[in-house]
């Protein structure tokens, strides 16, 4: 199909700067230089031409294909609603792959696992994440029948998907990511809740539980439940229900991993039940698909639909009108993007789902003054998504009428009861939009703020401070903007301590922290009511919450009809806990060392070239299992100063590696040192030699944990392409600085 070109009359696209650093750096498409071949305009007329160019299969359109184009660009352009990434990079190029997140099926046999690697493989070459259930395969020690052996069972198998991603993901613009999961009743299913308890173990995966009706009424009764192996659906053994969900909350409480799925709930609201069972979900959860479908993703800015002349403050007809609109683009997309598998293909024509969400939402309750944590929040919460759920149904309804219904729709639950016809199976989801947020110039999903104002690094050491709108227009009519102000405002991120502000200020203006628990929870539960498939909300937590908390978390979850939830104690990585041999938790403690471990005569690793403002360093780390083990730190010619300041370092470093001392600790005690050259670049600010050894450490060892200071203060993971801190919401460690995720 011939691209449309470029308009001369077309409007600027504007976008604030630090969207422009994003689509810069990720979006904009590139020549063989590296350097960006489109501005900002052509790219989202050049994505907007692409999906409108799918128009023209149907004749009963109301719509050309350039003036669809043009309602697409404004629709993009005015900050009213982003397609997912993918749709973004690849829309109007050679690639062609347009959805974000897909589940693969892997079955009980070499051949199928295998077959999944390496179909998981091509999709994260594309920009793709995964979602996997391992409930399939038969559990650890089982007999294998055509070799007399005995299986490795699930978490062995989940552990080459992770080296095979890591391998696949080095190369691409877009890092793979995948989602575990695995059923409650599957008999490895204590060795799956424990599987990411060390550090650096499935570093690609996030995991999830799969819980069952069954056992969510056993851990209420406190009752036994039946393990059930996959292979022959016989009964392998029994568990008491109460004490593996106490397990769960335990590891939720140190590493934030797993999550859980509420599975028979996800199977109640599954459309085509005649084409399988939902066994998994995309790598935030947010998705659940059945095996080789895709997820076609998009968000609308809820900001962006504030009127303050209407009643209630929202210009619902706008909404309505984008909503159609949206879903019509989504529907081209599954026409113009080219999936990595025949199968893929198949199955997601064959439902045609859509998942359009939403993204700043706590904008909007700024802009009303409505408090996040309040009654008033959670009713326009469901109004907005009922609003959101009736129009893109409606829509969808007005696309079947033109197109034809989705093929697989009589054998549908809509099919079945003449509900329709409908052209997608599914309309709505509410999905991360770290970076669409980012590029939208808006506050994330459903997600509170996690700071009002933060401050980022851009070059020479200066720093630049990155406030909300809204916030600063609210201090301005208050009276109470300062400059003082705003520099406590950036250290804290919160106002929740400033007595001295109006309390309606600090009621309405309050983040992710300030936020009690329950409240996120009641949040995601309003807007669960009105959604399709799921929710990707972080219920986050201050670092003194404890077990009973996430219990107390979990099960309202399963009360207030959430299909699965995720928690993050803030620092939880840090605070890695051992068993005792009666299964209680005792805080983990480095036992003093007797005496220096003594190296192997042969040990492998990798040297890093960094540049520091004394000149490149060169690091070479030795590893032993795994393990970093010894260090050597070399700058400059020998028999210079910082020569000798430099080796002091990685004998310093490599003694505390041979003596135990955690990596993390190491990392606490050399980051944020300060030099008198600090430099800028790609990796961010480094400060010294001694911050860019921390750097090394931290990027290769640590990525996504935190760490402490040696005061003892939570020191948040950097992001490893610019080093500004990262965030944990919607699910995944983000940055708003450079729109970095470490779920792709």
């Amino acid at each position: 199909m011939t691209a449309l070109p470029l308009p001369a009359d077309l409007p600027e696209a504007s976008v604030n700067a630090n969207a422009q650093v994003v689509l810069t750096k990720r979006y904009l498409q590139k020549g063989p230089d590296g350097e960006p071949m489109e501005d900002v305009r052509g790219l989202f007329w050049r994505v907007a031409a692409a999906i409108a160019g799918e128009e023209a299969k149907y004749d009963k359109s109301p719509f050309t294909v350039e003036d669809l184009a043009r309602r697409f660009y404004g629709l993009m352009t005015d900050g009213r609603f982003l397609p997912n990434s993918p749709t973004l990079m690849n829309a109007g190029t050679p690639l062609g792959q347009l959805a974000a997140c897909f589940v693969l099926p892997v079955g009980d046999s070499m051949e199928e696992i295998f077959d999944a690697v390496k179909y998981a493989a091509l999709i994260h070459k594309s920009g793709g994440g995964t979602g996997f259930s391992f409930s399939r395969l038969r559990p650890k020690k089982s007999r294998v029948g055509s070799t007399g052996g005995v299986a490795s069972g699930p978490v062995s198998f989940m552990r080459i998907f992770n080296t095979a991603t890591e391998q696949v993901k080095q190369g691409g613009t877009r890092r793979g990511a995948n989602m575990g999961i695995l059923r409650v009743d599957h008999p490895d299913i204590l060795e799956f809740i424990t599987c990411k308890e060390r550090e650096n173990e499935l570093t690609n995966f996030n995991i999830s539980v799969a819980l069952t009706e069954r056992f969510m009424q056993a851990v209420e009764k406190g009752e036994d439940y039946a393990l059930v192996n996959p292979r022959d659906g016989s009964v392998a053994g029994k568990q008491n229900a109460g004490e593996v969900f106490a397990l769960l909350v335990r590891k939720a409480w140190e590493s934030g991993d797993p999550g859980i799925v509420f599975i028979d709930r996800i199977n109640r609201d599954n459309p085509t039940p005649a084409l399988g069972a939902i066994e998994s979900t995309n790598p935030c959860g947010e998705q659940p698909l059945l095996p080789y479908e895709a997820c076609n993703l998009g968000s609308v800015n809820l900001s962006a639909f504030h009127d303050p002349s209407a009643p209630d403050g929202v210009d619902w007809a706008g909404l309505t009108d984008t909503v159609h609109l949206a879903v019509r683009f989504l529907d081209n997309v599954i026409d113009a993007s080219r999936y990595p598998l025949p199968q893929i293909t198949d199955m997601v024509h064959a439902n045609r789902k859509i998942g359009l969400g939403l993204m700043g939402f706590a904008d909007l309750l700024y802009l009303l003054r409505i408090p996040y944590d309040s009654t008033e929040a959670l009713a326009l919460a469901e109004k907005l998504m009922e609003t959101m759920q009736a129009e893109s149904r409606s829509a969808s309804k007005t696309l079947a009428a033109e197109r034809g219904p989705f093929p697989a729709y009589a054998d549908s639950t809509f099919g079945k009861r003449n509900l329709g016809p409908y052209r997608n199976a599914t309309t709505t989801t509410i999905a991360p939009t770290g970076t669409l947020s980012i590029i939208a110039g808006c506050s994330s999903g459903i997600e509170p703020l996690f700071a009002l104002a933060f401050s980022r690094h851009v070059m020479d050491g200066e720093k630049l401070v990155e406030s909300n709108p809204y916030f600063v227009d609210a201090l301005k009519q208050a009276g109470a903007y300062s400059d003082s102000l705003m520099e406590e405002v950036t250290r804290k991120g919160s106002v929740a301590h400033i007595g001295l502000l109006p309390e309606e200020l600090r009621d309405v203006f309050v983040t992710a922290m300030d936020i009690e628990p329950v409240w996120h929870l009641k949040m995601q539960a309003a807007f669960q009511k009105y959604t399709d498939n799921a929710v990707s909300k972080t219920v986050n937590l201050p670092n003194a919450a404890t077990k009973e908390d996430i219990r107390e978390i979990y099960w309202l979850a399963y009360e207030l009809g959430c299909k699965g939830v995720t928690v993050y104690r803030d620092g939880c990585k840090t605070n890695q806990v051992l068993c005792t041999g009666d299964g209680t938790a005792t805080p983990t403690q480095p036992k003093p060392q007797s005496k220096v471990r003594v190296r192997p005569d042969i040990v492998f690793g990798f040297t890093q070239k960094v540049k520091t403002g004394l000149g490149e360093l060169y690091l070479t780390v030795n590893e032993v299992d795994g393990k970093p083990f010894e260090v050597f730190a070399t700058i400059g010619k020998s028999g210079r100063s910082v020569t000798a300041k430099a080796e002091a370092i990685g004998r310093l470093v490599s003694l505390a590696l041979r003596s135990g001392v955690d990596v993390a600790d190491i990392v606490g005690q050399l980051k944020g040192i300060g030099g008198e050259n600090p430099v800028f670049q790609k990796k961010g600010l480094l400060l010294s030699i001694p911050d860019a050894v921390s750097w090394v450490l931290e990027n290769r060892y640590l990525q996504g944990q935190n760490i402490h200071d040696d005061t003892g203060n939570l020191v948040h993971p950097q992001c490893p392409d610019c080093g500004a801190e990262l965030v944990f919401e919607e699910g995944c460690h983000v940055c708003k600085n450079c729109g970095y995720t470490k779920c792709g």
